[in-house]
């Protein structure tokens, strides 16, 4: 696995590039992962998309193999965009199609009207755009020195999925990745998502957005994401029925299939030479 040394740490992320020979060089996605995960959560995408664009994923600070700061560190959405373009910059990436889940869409929402010109599409998660209209943040602290990371872990894993909606096999990867995240990184990703109001910008997004929401996260209403849509000019906006917070793992294949089908509706993706 690839890595890059930021002045503020390290950062881990993979490329795959299964596309065919002939085809003149292909659109990358960039993927970026929420809180408490890492990217393993995409798995279940790149056979839907693989056969034509390069996937890049990476660990976002403060999980998995990437750099975990400690308790002392000052996040921002600043910092975390400066993450990702340093992540396509290392791997040869320009302008990319965006892809992020939860607190990854929300960084979705602000490279649009950030840094527009690295963006071909960007398609946000279940993802907010207002961290105040979350629900569930603001007693995070509390429970997590109440009942641990486990306890937590266990009462997130109900609002992220039905039970019986995973394998036991990918059920278990998700609740041990989740239960052994740095408390700090979870803690500090929480609160600068309380702080963060997108909403006054919305409506200068130029970048094709493609909305994917679950019919039912606990997170986030349907009514959050209906928001953003009539906010953004021309934004697409797909619910995933039967669906929770989780949906990006538990409909990996649904919401893979929805993206492949907004970029070849729109004509934004690869052309075949």
């Amino acid at each position: 696995m690839p890595q890059i040394n930021t002045d503020k740490g390290a950062l881990h992320f993979d490329v795959l590039d299964a596309t065919p020979p002939w085809l003149d060089t292909p659109e990358t996605i960039l993927f970026h992962h929420g809180v408490a995960i890492d990217s393993g959560i995409w798995a279940g995408w790149p056979p839907a998309l693989s056969d034509r664009y390069r996937i890049l994923t990476f660990d976002v600070r403060g999980y998995g193999r990437s750099n975990i700061p400690d308790e002392s560190f000052h996040w921002s959405f600043e910092l975390l965009a400066e993450d990702v373009l340093a992540v396509a910059d290392a791997a040869g990436v320009d302008k990319f199609h965006f892809v992020g889940e939860s607190m990854g869409g929300a960084m979705g929402l602000y490279l649009s009207i950030h840094h527009p010109g690295r963006l071909l599409s960007v398609t946000p998660c279940t993802s907010p755009h207002n961290g105040g209209a979350v629900q569930w943040l603001v007693e995070w602290r509390d429970y997590i020195a109440e009942h641990g990371m486990d306890g937590w872990s266990e009462r997130m894993m109900g609002r992220r999925f039905y039970p019986g909606g995973l394998t036991q096999a990918a059920e278990s990867w998700f609740a041990n990745t989740q239960a052994s995240s740095a408390p700090q990184s979870v803690l500090g990703h929480g609160e600068m998502l309380l702080e963060i109001n997108l909403s006054p910008q919305l409506s200068s997004i130029t970048t094709p957005v493609h909305l994917i929401a679950a019919d039912n996260s606990p997170f986030l209403p349907l009514a959050i994401t209906l928001e953003i849509r009539d906010a953004i000019p021309g934004a697409e906006m797909d619910v995933i029925p039967n669906a929770r917070h989780g949906v990006v793992f538990s409909h990996a294949e649904q919401c893979a299939q929805s993206l492949r089908g907004f970029l070849d509706r729109t004509g934004l993706g690869l052309k075949i030479a």
